[in-house]
C-alpha cells in the first residue's frame, strides 16, 4: 500500500492548476537567464528613480576617487595611531566607570549584594540556550571518595554563597537535599576553618551556619525545627547540630518542674527582704495620709492613677519610675515619688535643690593631643574633627537652680511646687497604680507565710556556704581546676575568680555559680562559642548581615557615629573604613595608632530584628541561662515583667572597637571605668591582632616622651618630677610590675584587658581618685578641672602606673584597720570567654587587639539590693548628671517576681 508523502518542515504546499502559479523568470538554456536577485542582510533597499538616490563620491577607475571626511581622516593615519586612539578612548571610559564605582557598588561586588544585576545578565546571555543539567559535568561520587569538585567551568554551576558560577571550582555537598556548591574562593574568604572534604560531607548551610546574605538575613535553617527532630535527621542536619539548634527554640519546657520549685523558693528568699523594706515604706505614707484626713489607714480607699500597663510614670523631681504609691496634682499632674516626700518632710530634698555643673574642656587643636607645636610636627597640620560627647562651655560652671523652700505642712501634706519648678502650688493627693490599694501588703504577707511553711533559711545564715572553692581550713583549693588567679591581695581568699569551661557545665555547677555571684564576684566562662552552630562574627559578615539592600524603604547605613578615645570625640566615618582599619590598624598623620568605637552600632533595639541568626546565635551558647536568658530565665527578674509593659531596653548590645597590645597612656582605654546599675554578660566573639610596623613603633616612643614632657608642665606644675616614674612606667609595659607578662598580653587568644574592683573597696576608690583627679586627662586630653562623682562620671582609666600607686597608697591600711589594700582584679578576657560582671562593681576594659563583644544586662535577685543602691545613689547627684529616666524599674520587677514565685509556691505547698 502507497503511502501518502508527508510535506516537509517549510516545504511549501503543490498548488493544483486552477491555482494561481507564481511566475517563474525566464531562463535561458545555457542556465544564463536573469534570476531574482535576495538583499544580504543589512543591505540598505534599492530605491526607484522617483525617490531621491544619496550621492555617491565619483571614484577613478584606478580608485583615487574622493572620499568621504571621516573616512580621509581614518585612512590618513597609521594603523597605530588609530590603535592608540582607540585605546584612549576605551580608558576614558572605563575611568568614568571607576569614578561612578562608589562604596556601596565595592561592597555590593564583594558581599555578593548585587545578584539582581548578575542574575540578568546571566539571563541575557543564556537566553535562548539550552542549560544543561547538573548532571553533564559532575558525577556521583561514591562512598568514601574525595568531595565531588568540578572538573571544568560550567555556568549552570552556581555557589550558594555568592550566585556566581564563573569563579571556577566548587565542591559539592552530599548532605542536603539541593546538593548546595561552595566555590573555592568563596570556601577560603568565608570559610577558612573548614576544608573542602568537610564542606563536601556537611556543608555551611546544613551545620547552620551559613552566611550568605539570604541565610544571614532570616531565621534561615532555623525555620526547619518547625519539622519532628526524625525528619531533621533523615533531611538535612547532623545529629549534633540539631541539639544546638534545639536550644534556640525551647520554651519553658527547658527547666523541669523541681528546678521550678527551687528557683522559685530561691527567688523568695532573696526578694523578700528588699519588698518588706518597699511595703514599710508605702504603710508610712498611707498612716501620714490617715493623719491628714483624721480617719484610720484600714479606712482609706486610694483613687487610681489610671495608667496603662504599657506606660510609664516618672517622678518630675527625680525622674525615677514609680511603681505603686505616690502623690499627684488634679491641677497639673505633678507627680512625686514616696522617696522625695520623706526628703521634704525631713528638710533635704535632692535634686531641685542642687546645682548642675556644667564642665568644659575648650579644644586647643589636634597637634595638642600629643603634647607638640603644629610648627614642630613632622607630618603637618592637621584640622579638628568631631564633636566632644559632654556638653561644652566657655568656663566651669556651677549653675544655681531656683530654690523656693519647698517644705511640708505641719500635718504631713505637700504641696505642688511653684511654678519656676514645674508645679502649680495646689495640694498633692496621693494615689495608687493597681486597682488593689493593698496588693503590695498581701503579696508581703503571703510570702512570709509560705516562706515559714517551707523553712526557707535566711539569706545570713548561709553566707558560710558562698566559699565552694576553699576548705575547711579557708584557703583556696586548686585542685578542681575551675580558678584563674586575677589578683595579689595579701591574706585574702579572693584573688581567684571562679572559671568553668562551658562544656564541662554540668546541673550542679548552678550551685557553685550562685555562691560566688551572692559574694559578688566577676564569674569568667571559657569556651562558649563550642556550645553553638559556628556563624562567623567576622565584621563583613556583621555588616552583610545587617545592611539592607539599596531601595526605597531602607537606608543604605554606609555611615556610623565612631568616637576616637584619644579625645574622646565622636564623628562620622565609612563603615568600610572602619572595618579596614578594624583589621588592618589606622593612625593618625603623627603616626600615633587610633582607638576607634562604633558608638551604638547596631542599635540595640534593632539587634534581634536586623542580626536574626546572630541574636539566636548568642542566646545559643549564652552559659547560665537561668540568669541571663532574656525571654526563659527563671531567676531573671526582667523577665517577669507583664507581656503588655514597656520592657527596658537591656540588649544584646555590640562593642566593636580597635586594640593594640602595648599600653599607649593615652587614648587606649576603650572603656572608661564606671559601674552599671543591673548585671550583665559580656562574650568576645572576634579579634582581629594589628601589628605596629617599627616605625610606629619608633614614633610612638617619641611621642610617649612629649605626653610625659607636657604633663609635667601641665598637671604637675614643675619639670622632672616624672622622672622617677619613667622607670616605674617602662617595668609596667614589660609585666615586671603586674601579673600579667607582655607575652600574655600578646597572646593569639587574648583579646582584652578588664579591671574590675571589689564593691566594698569603691569608699577607698572614689577617695583616691577625688585626691589625684588632675593627674587625668578627658576630651580633648584636657585636664580634668572638676569631679561630680569619680565613677559615675566616666572620666578616668586607670593605668597601670595609677593602679599601682592605688594599692601602695592604702596598702598601711592591712596593718592599721586590716584593710586588704585597693586592687581590681585583672584578667585578659579571650576569644569565646564570657564575663560577668555583678551590678555595683566598678570596671574599665583595655582593648589588646580589635575585638567584637556581644554584651546582655540581666538583673539577678542576689543583686537587687545592689541595684536599688545605685538608683537611689544616682538621685543625689545633680539634675543634668544623674540618668534622665530610670527604665529599670527595680522595684516593678521585684514585686512582679515575688508575685511569680508565691504563685508558683502556693501550687507546691497545696
Amino acid at each position: 500500500m502507497v503511502l501518502p508523502k508527508k510535506r516537509g518542515p517549510g516545504r511549501p504546499k503543490k498548488l493544483t492548476e486552477d491555482e494561481d502559479q507564481p511566475k517563474k523568470p525566464k531562463v535561458r538554456e545555457n542556465g544564463d537567464g536573469v534570476l531574482p536577485k535576495k538583499r544580504g542582510p543589512g543591505r540598505p533597499k534599492k530605491l526607484t528613480e522617483d525617490e531621491d538616490q544619496p550621492k555617491k563620491p565619483k571614484v577613478r577607475e584606478n580608485g583615487d576617487g574622493v572620499l568621504p571626511k571621516n573616512e580621509i581622516e581614518a585612512i590618513s593615519k597609521p594603523s597605530s595611531v588609530r590603535d592608540d586612539d582607540m585605546m584612549e578612548k576605551k580608558r576614558l571610559r572605563d575611568g568614568r566607570k571607576k569614578v561612578n564605582y562608589n562604596v556601596d557598588q565595592v561592597y555590593q561586588e564583594m558581599e555578593g549584594l548585587s545578584d539582581d544585576n548578575k542574575k540578568k545578565k546571566r539571563n541575557l546571555g543564556q537566553k535562548g540556550r539550552p542549560q544543561n543539567s547538573s548532571s553533564d559535568n559532575e558525577t556521583e561520587p561514591q562512598q568514601g571518595q574525595p568531595p565531588r569538585r568540578s572538573t571544568r567551568t560550567s555556568k549552570n554551576i552556581m555557589c550558594h554563597q555568592c550566585q556566581r558560577n564563573d569563579k571556577g571550582r566548587v565542591v559539592k555537598c552530599r548532605k542536603c537535599e539541593e546538593n548546595k556548591r561552595f566555590c573555592i574562593p568563596c570556601i577560603t574568604a568565608w570559610y577558612p576553618k573548614m576544608t573542602e572534604e568537610e564542606i563536601a560531607e556537611s556543608c555551611p548551610f546544613c551545620q547552620a551556619n551559613c552566611n550568605c546574605k539570604s541565610c544571614l538575613r532570616m531565621d534561615g535553617p532555623l525555620e526547619k525545627l518547625k519539622e519532628s527532630k526524625s525528619e531533621l535527621n533523615e533531611k538535612l542536619f547532623k545529629p549534633d547540630t540539631i541539639e544546638k539548634l534545639m536550644k534556640l527554640k525551647k520554651s519553658d519546657s527547658m527547666f523541669g518542674e523541681v528546678e521550678k520549685f527551687s528557683h522559685s523558693k530561691h527567688l523568695l528568699q532573696t526578694l523578700l527582704p528588699h519588698m518588706k523594706r518597699f511595703c514599710q515604706q508605702q504603710l508610712n505614707e498611707l498612716t501620714t495620709e490617715a493623719g491628714i484626713r483624721g480617719i484610720s489607714a484600714s479606712e482609706i480607699k486610694l483613687q487610681n492613677a489610671g495608667c496603662s500597663s504599657d506606660e510609664r510614670i516618672y517622678c518630675d523631681n527625680c525622674r525615677t519610675s514609680i511603681v505603686d504609691f505616690h502623690r499627684s496634682c488634679p491641677q497639673c499632674n505633678y507627680d512625686l515619688c514616696l522617696n522625695c516626700c520623706m526628703e521634704i518632710r525631713d528638710g533635704h530634698l535632692q535634686g531641685r535643690d542642687s546645682e548642675d555643673v556644667i564642665i568644659e574642656y575648650v579644644s586647643r587643636g589636634l597637634a595638642y593631643l600629643h603634647g607638640i607645636d603644629e610648627s614642630q610636627s613632622k607630618y603637618g597640620k592637621r584640622g579638628n574633627r568631631g564633636k566632644p560627647l559632654d556638653i561644652t562651655a566657655e568656663t566651669n560652671k556651677a549653675v544655681k537652680r531656683p530654690t523656693s523652700g519647698w517644705k511640708a505642712n505641719d500635718d504631713g501634706s505637700i504641696c505642688c511646687p511653684p511654678k519656676e519648678l514645674g508645679g502649680c502650688g495646689n495640694g498633692l493627693e496621693l494615689l495608687c497604680m493597681f486597682t488593689d490599694n493593698h496588693r503590695v501588703v498581701n503579696l508581703v504577707e503571703k510570702a512570709e507565710k509560705i516562706a515559714k511553711a517551707l523553712n526557707v533559711e535566711d539569706l545570713n545564715e548561709s553566707h558560710e556556704e558562698r566559699r565552694p572553692c576553699c576548705n575547711s581550713e579557708d584557703q583556696v583549693n586548686m585542685d578542681n581546676g575551675q580558678l584563674r588567679k586575677a589578683a595579689s591581695r595579701e591574706d585574702s581568699i579572693d584573688n581567684y575568680l571562679y572559671n568553668p569551661i562551658a562544656e564541662e557545665i554540668q546541673h550542679g555547677d548552678l550551685k557553685h555559680f550562685q555562691r560566688h555571684w551572692a559574694s559578688g564576684e566577676p564569674i569568667i566562662v571559657s569556651n562558649v562559642l563550642e556550645n553553638a552552630c559556628g556563624l562567623s562574627w567576622e565584621p563583613k559578615v556583621m555588616w552583610r548581615a545587617f545592611r539592607q539592600i539599596t531601595n526605597l524603604n531602607h537606608d543604605q547605613h554606609l555611615d556610623v557615629m565612631a568616637i576616637d578615645c584619644l579625645d574622646c570625640c565622636e564623628g562620622p566615618i565609612n563603615i568600610c573604613e572602619f572595618f579596614n582599619g578594624y583589621t588592618d590598624g589606622r593612625y593618625d598623620k603623627e603616626l600615633w595608632p587610633q582607638i576607634l568605637k562604633l558608638k551604638d552600632w547596631p542599635p540595640s533595639n534593632l539587634f534581634e530584628e536586623r542580626l536574626a541568626r546572630h541574636n539566636a546565635e548568642f542566646l545559643c551558647f549564652l552559659p547560665f541561662k537561668e540568669y541571663t536568658h532574656p525571654q526563659r530565665g527563671l531567676l531573671n527578674l526582667a523577665t517577669k515583667l507583664p507581656k503588655e509593659s514597656l520592657k527596658p531596653d537591656l540588649g544584646p548590645k555590640t562593642y566593636i572597637a580597635y586594640g593594640v597590645a602595648q599600653e599607649l597612656g593615652r587614648g587606649d582605654s576603650v572603656t572608661k571605668l564606671h559601674c552599671d546599675v543591673s548585671d550583665a554578660v559580656n562574650v568576645l566573639t572576634h579579634t582581629a591582632a594589628v601589628k605596629l610596623e617599627s616605625d610606629n613603633l619608633h614614633r610612638i616612643k617619641e611621642l610617649k616622651q612629649s605626653h610625659r614632657k607636657q604633663d609635667e608642665e601641665e598637671l604637675f606644675g614643675q619639670s622632672g618630677i616624672l622622672e622617677n616614674k619613667l622607670e616605674a612606667a617602662d617595668g609596667l609595659e614589660s609585666g615586671e610590675l603586674s601579673d600579667i607578662p607582655q607575652n600574655k598580653l600578646e597572646a593569639a587568644d587574648g583579646g582584652a584587658l578588664w579591671d574590675i574592683f571589689r564593691r566594698q573597696d569603691v569608699p577607698k576608690l572614689q577617695d583616691y581618685l577625688k585626691k589625684h583627679y588632675k593627674e587625668f586627662r578627658h576630651i580633648h586630653c584636657r585636664p580634668i578641672q572638676q569631679v561630680v562623682h569619680p565613677i559615675h562620671d566616666q572620666i578616668f582609666y586607670l593605668s597601670s602606673e595609677h593602679k599601682a600607686k592605688l594599692k601602695q597608697e592604702y596598702g598601711f591600711y592591712m596593718f592599721v584597720c586590716h584593710h586588704l589594700g585597693i586592687e581590681p582584679w585583672t584578667f585578659i578576657q579571650k576569644l569565646g570567654d564570657a564575663v560577668f560582671i555583678p551590678a555595683g562593681c566598678p570596671h574599665q576594659v583595655r582593648n589588646l587587639k580589635s575585638c567584637i563583644k556581644v554584651a546582655l544586662d540581666f538583673v539577678s535577685p542576689e543583686n537587687i539590693g545592689e541595684c536599688v543602691r545605685l538608683t537611689e545613689e544616682f538621685r543625689s547627684l545633680p539634675p543634668n548628671h544623674r540618668a534622665k529616666e530610670d527604665k529599670l524599674e527595680i522595684w516593678k520587677m521585684n514585686l512582679y517576681a515575688l508575685e511569680k514565685a508565691v504563685m508558683d509556691l502556693e501550687q507546691s505547698v497545696e
